[in-house]
């Protein structure tokens, strides 16, 4: 009954404003555009690209290059140094830390404070909205949301100012209603902790009693918890811990590898599970039917999106021609283009594939460098999980982790894909685990599978079973083990497989 009444007063007007997405998607989004023009006019980059709040879309995409992290960093180094209304008005106190480019470790993408309440709380409000929609029974508001967070540290950039830098999830708790601690836990010490070994003994101790009915975070991170807190209370599965735990919100990485141990860890046919699309550069998309995995592009939260079609992508941003959602094909891969309260035509490094119009929706098929096409082959993170999740479901084994590189052709021996799997499960036959995963890949991507034609230009797979533990070894010596870091699925290059490699050959 609580939740019913806390739908009506807080959420549905919002889930009446989501389904017009269906109808006025032009107008939404040029609203988006108005919005940002209106504000970024008065700011060093606007003034410096000629911007002003009443150009049209053609003017603004002459006007304001495509943008790479490197060809935007030195604006964003001028705000971690302090300086005000340099690409968003005022001064931007907090900076979501991800992973670096190829000339840098990390990234640092400016959370302006439009950028915090108008697009990433305003998401998290839409993800409650959408799911207290489709499930009118939900009780979720009678107990706690668990909610995995990373760590945040001064910037010496900016001495005495309070600028901050680290994991999105620590700038969205940090920041949060004082309200909507009420309702989550762990506590806000516990959370914000940043050594992942103490944090997941902490986490435990704190959660373990509490009356959890929805969880939030990385897949992986999630289940380490999970299984930390079986261990705890001695117990087979999460029901006898949470009994009324209903649902997942989950984002991040792809959840298909993940999904059949969830199921046996939390073997209840009330339990839910709904994606969301939450980067540190905005909040994109959402789950929107229990039916249907596919996202629902989130067109109103002050991001203007374009994007750029797969196999016009290169190194040259130059050379790349942006377009705008009213113009995208189904069935296409794009890399996407964000315009935002702190970053203007920025490609953000994902892939995206979409599947409907009005509303859009799509799928997340990689990473712009986060796949391998050595050989032409073109295999993207989306076609890995599909077949590895095949293969499991033939072979009633489970993944933890993987990684696959490229093996080129030496010695006698032809090129072929080298993957690392770290089994939650491990298949009885590896041979067989190889030959049936390869099958796959070629049923799901054609490009993959001409290359495999006869073994002419590929030879099949070569798998390396990981121990466990083995994957969590290579973050800890990256200084990644916590904060929800993500392990590369798909590269080109052969860096993470071999030094994965010599973890596993100590």
């Amino acid at each position: 009954m609580l939740t019913r009444i806390i739908y009506k007063v807080a959420f549905r007007k919002r889930v009446r404003q989501i389904a017009r997405y269906a109808t006025h998607t032009g107008e939404l989004q040029q609203e988006q555009l108005s919005f940002l023009l209106k504000r970024g006019s008065h700011t060093a980059f606007g003034r410096a690209h000629g911007l002003t709040p009443d150009i049209s879309y053609d003017d603004f995409s002459k006007k304001v290059p495509l943008h790479t992290y490197d060809e935007i960093k030195p604006w964003i180094e001028r705000m971690l140094r302090g300086e005000r209304n340099i690409l968003w008005p005022g001064l931007c106190r907090w900076f979501a830390k991800s992973s670096g480019t190829t000339s840098d470790k990390s990234k640092f993408i400016p959370v302006t404070a439009d950028a915090l309440h108008r697009t990433h709380y305003r998401g998290g409000t839409d993800v409650v909205a959408i799911y207290m929609s489709l499930n009118p029974q939900s009780r979720m508001m009678s107990g706690k949301g668990l909610i995995l967070g990373g760590s945040s540290a001064p910037t010496p950039l900016a001495p005495g100012l309070d600028i901050r830098v680290g994991d999105l999830s620590a700038c969205l708790i940090q920041n949060v209603n004082p309200l909507v601690n009420a309702i989550r836990t762990p506590s806000k010490e516990i959370a914000l902790m940043d050594e992942w070994e103490a944090k997941l003994k902490a986490l435990t101790e704190a959660t373990k009693d509490v009356n959890v009915t929805s969880l939030s975070g990385v897949p992986s991170w999630m289940m380490g918890l999970i299984k930390a807190v079986l261990a705890e209370k001695g117990a087979d599965n999460l029901t006898e811990v949470w009994p009324n735990l209903e649902v997942f919100f989950h984002g991040g990485i792809a959840f298909t590898p993940y999904r059949e141990q969830y199921k046996k860890l939390i073997p209840s046919d009330k339990m839910h599970y709904l994606e969301t699309y939450n980067a540190s550069e905005g909040f994109f998309g959402i789950q929107s039917s229990f039916d249907d995995a596919a996202l629902q592009l989130i067109i109103d939260n002050k991001i203007f999106y374009e994007f750029i079609p797969m196999d016009e992508f290169s190194d040259d941003t130059c050379s790349m021609h942006a377009i705008p959602l009213s113009d995208i094909e189904i069935g296409k891969n794009y890399a996407m283009v964000i315009t935002t309260p702190g970053l203007w035509r920025y490609i953000v490094g994902d892939t995206i594939r979409f599947t409907q119009k009005n509303p859009y929706k799509f799928f997340i098929t990689g990473r712009t460098k986060a796949f391998i096409n050595a050989f032409g082959e073109e295999l993207m993170v989306s076609n890995a999980d599909e077949a590895l999740s095949k293969t499991c479901s033939a072979l009633n084994c489970e993944v933890a982790e993987y990684t696959a590189a490229p093996t080129f052709a030496s010695d006698g021996k032809k090129a072929h894909h080298s993957w690392i799997i770290e089994f939650e499960k491990t298949p009885e036959d590896l041979e067989k685990f190889a030959d049936m995963l390869d099958a796959n890949l070629q049923k799901v991507n054609s490009d993959y599978e001409a290359k495999r034609y006869k073994g002419i230009f590929l030879d099949r797979l070569e798998l390396t079973a990981a121990p466990p533990q083995t994957f969590n070894q290579w973050l800890k010596q990256k200084g990644k083990l916590g904060g929800q870091h993500k392990i590369p699925r798909l590269s080109n290059s052969r860096t993470y497989y071999e030094e994965l490699i010599k973890i596993i050959e100590k």
